[in-house]
C-alpha cells in the first residue's frame, strides 16, 4: 500500500474495536485509538466500536442490565459480546486493550474474519490489578490471553512490549507480533506561550515546576514521585494532575503522601479533576520538565506528549520508554521505583534550566520527526493488507 486510495469501494472494510473513544477517553490507549482511527480514514472503511455511551461518531455498545450489579469484568465481556454479533460484513477486526479483545476474538471466529490485536500493555505485567477488578483480574488475563493467542497478528507499541509479549505469552509466533509505536500530533501538541491556565492553578513561572500527568495507578508510580519530592530543591514546584485512582486505598495513600509534603515545602499543586487538553499542554508547556516515574510502561504517550510541547522528560528506564526518551538528549532515565534516582535527576535539570529546555528542544524535534501518526497509519495500514491476504490463502 503506497498512500490512501481515492475508491471507497476497494478500501478494506476495518472494525476497530475499543472501551474508550472520544469523548470518553481516560488513558493512553484511548489517546492511541483516537489520533488511529482519525488517520486511518483515508486508508480504509472504517468502523469504530466503542464502550458507554452513544455518540455519532462510533458504534456505542453498552453492559447488559441483568448484570448491572455483578462484576465489571463480566458487564465488560457482554459488551464484548455484543461488539462481536455487530462485525457482520466486515473483513478485519482490530482490537485494543482485554476489553476489546475478547469482542475480536470471538467476532473472528463468528464472521470468518481475521483479528488484530495491539497491545498497550499486558495483564501478567499489571497484578496489582487484582486490587481493582478483584476475581474479574482472573476474566480480564483470560480474555487477553485466549484474544492474543488466537490473533492472526498482535501490534506491539514498542520493542520492550514486543519482549513482554513473547515472554508472557510463549505460544505466540514471532513472526506474527509486529512493532508499530504510538504517535503524536505535534502540531497539536506544540508548546503554548499562554499563562492563563498557570495563573488560574497557582503556577509560579518564575520558579522551576516538575508536572506529572496520568492516572492514580500503581503502574505510574505516583507514590515514587511523592516520595523523591521530598528531596527537591525547595524551590521546586511539584504539579500533580493526577486523578481517578484504581482503589480508594490507593487514592487514600496519595492523598496521605501530599498531605505529609506539604507539610515540608510549598508549591505542591495537586489537580485531581479531569483536565482539558488545553490545560495540559499549557502546563506541560511551561513546566521544567515532566516526571514519568511509572513502575511499568509498554510506551508511554504522554512522555510524547510532553516532548511534543517542548519539554524535558525524566523518567522511568522500564518498557518501551528508553525507545522514546533518548537517555541524554531528550530527558534523563532513571531506574524504576527509585525515589532518590528519581529526586536526583529532577534536581539536576531544575539546577540547569537551560540543559532541560535544549533536552525539550531536541524533544519536539525527536517527537515530529519520528512519532508521527500518518506513518502509523499507514504501517497499520499495510499489516491489515497483508495479514488478509495471509488469511485467505
Amino acid at each position: 500500500m503506497s498512500g490512501p486510495t481515492d475508491d471507497a469501494a476497494d478500501r478494506l472494510k476495518v472494525a476497530l474495536l475499543t472501551r474508550e473513544y472520544p469523548p470518553e477517553v481516560y488513558g493512553g490507549a484511548g489517546v492511541h485509538v483516537e489520533y488511529l482511527a482519525r488517520e486511518l480514514a483515508p486508508f480504509v472503511d472504517l468502523t469504530v466500536h466503542c464502550q458507554g455511551k452513544p455518540r455519532t461518531t462510533a458504534v456505542a455498545h453498552s453492559p447488559w442490565s441483568l448484570l448491572s450489579e455483578s462484576n465489571p469484568a463480566l458487564q465488560t465481556l457482554s459488551t464484548d459480546l455484543s461488539m462481536a454479533a455487530a462485525l457482520d460484513g466486515c473483513q478485519l477486526a482490530h482490537s485494543h486493550t482485554w476489553y476489546a479483545n475478547l469482542a475480536g476474538h470471538l467476532g473472528g471466529l463468528l464472521h470468518g474474519i481475521p483479528h488484530v490485536v495491539t497491545t498497550h500493555s499486558l495483564e501478567p505485567q499489571r497484578p496489582w490489578k487484582a486490587e481493582q477488578l478483584g476475581g474479574g483480574y482472573a476474566l480480564s488475563s483470560w480474555a487477553e490471553k485466549v484474544s492474543i493467542e488466537g490473533a492472526a497478528a498482535v501490534i506491539a507499541v514498542s520493542e520492550g512490549m514486543r519482549a513482554d509479549v513473547l515472554s508472557n505469552y510463549p505460544a505466540v509466533d514471532p513472526a506474527k507480533v509486529h512493532v508499530v509505536y504510538n504517535g503524536i500530533d505535534a502540531e497539536q501538541y506544540s508548546p503554548d506561550p499562554a499563562t492563563d491556565v498557570l495563573e488560574r492553578y497557582g503556577v509560579d513561572t518564575s520558579k522551576p515546576s516538575v508536572v506529572f500527568v496520568g492516572r492514580i495507578t500503581r503502574q505510574k508510580g505516583v507514590p515514587v514521585l511523592l516520595r523523591a519530592a521530598a528531596h527537591l530543591d525547595p524551590e521546586v514546584q511539584l504539579v500533580l494532575c493526577a486523578g481517578a485512582p484504581d482503589t480508594p486505598e490507593l487514592g487514600a495513600e496519595v492523598a496521605g503522601l501530599v498531605e505529609e509534603l506539604r507539610k515540608t515545602r510549598s508549591g505542591v499543586i495537586w489537580l485531581s479533576g479531569m483536565l482539558s487538553k488545553r490545560e495540559v499542554i499549557q502546563l506541560l508547556s511551561h513546566s521544567t520538565l515532566f516526571a514519568c516515574p511509572s513502575v511499568y510502561e509498554p510506551l508511554g504517550i504522554v512522555n510524547l506528549e510532553a516532548m511534543a510541547c517542548g519539554t524535558a522528560v525524566v523518567a522511568s528506564k522500564v518498557g518501551g520508554i528508553p525507545e522514546v526518551v533518548a537517555d541524554g538528549e531528550t530527558g534523563l532515565l532513571v531506574p524504576p521505583d527509585d525515589p532518590d534516582a528519581l529526586a536526583e535527576s529532577i534536581n539536576a535539570l531544575t539546577r540547569d534550566r537551560d540543559r532541560a529546555k535544549a533536552m525539550g528542544t531536541a524533544g519536539r524535534e525527536r517527537a515530529q520527526s519520528q512519532f508521527d501518526w500518518g506513518k502509523i497509519a499507514q504501517q497499520t495500514a499495510e499489516l491489515y493488507e497483508s495479514t488478509v491476504a495471509a488469511h485467505g490463502k
